[in-house]
């Protein structure tokens, strides 16, 4: 399989299941494709995002971890409380091999999360809510492990934000009172080589103590 073939796969998963099974049958290839192939700039963003906002001391869940792309640009800047879930075994077993988290779990985002309310000072999600993945209802979840005055940091396609629910819920979740909209970044492609075109949006929230 191709890597445009790979990542089309991933993106048309019609479960949780089924986008597990592909991630996995993926994972032995996954840094390769997006480092070597495609020069995957979205996890070095998250992190200036992250040194912007979250103190170093601050423990964080990588939600959606992956092989671990994202904890390997927090590393350098100091960050070493890291929690990663993800939904796919064999992308959890690379992440463990590379020893840059204080633990991993798999986890289904679609899911209630095996972690007490007010658990982390941050969450971090990158290219995890897009096609065939997971989809805004997981926000209040995201918000409920966050402790009060924490932040939520995550990626969003922006065509994905505007056919999804997330503008919807995203919004709603402020209504309520529940976070409050830190910064909005402008669209930057996620690819810096292979001329693939897909773009990418960072959000970042601060969860509200009503939240609590």
């Amino acid at each position: 399989m191709d890597l445009k073939s790979r990542i089309d796969s991933v993106y048309g998963a019609a479960s949780s299941r089924e986008l597990a099974e592909r991630y996995d049958c993926w994972a032995s290839e996954y840094d390769h494709d997006l480092e070597a192939l495609l020069g995957y700039v979205a996890p070095r963003r998250a992190a200036e995002l992250m040194a912007r906002h979250v103190g170093r001391e601050a423990r964080i869940l990588d939600a959606g971890a992956g092989t671990g792309l994202v904890a390997q640009a927090l590393r350098p800047l100091g960050y070493r409380n890291l929690v990663g879930i993800d939904c796919s075994q064999g992308m959890l077993a690379r992440a463990q091999e590379k020893g840059i988290y204080d633990a991993l779990y798999c986890a289904d985002l679609a899911q209630p999360l095996a972690f007490p309310t007010a658990s982390f000072g941050a969450v971090v999600s990158v290219g995890v809510f897009t096609y065939g993945h997971v989809q805004a209802n997981c926000l209040d979840e995201l918000i409920r492990v966050t402790a009060p005055g924490g932040f939520i940091i995550f990626s969003l396609r922006p065509d994905f934000y505007e056919q999804s629910d997330f503008s919807r819920s995203q919004s709603a979740l402020q209504a309520r009172g529940r976070w409050e909209l830190v910064e909005a970044g402008a669209a930057f492609p996620c690819y810096a080589r292979d001329g693939l075109d897909a773009s990418l949006r960072f959000w970042t929230y601060r969860v509200t103590p009503k939240a609590a």
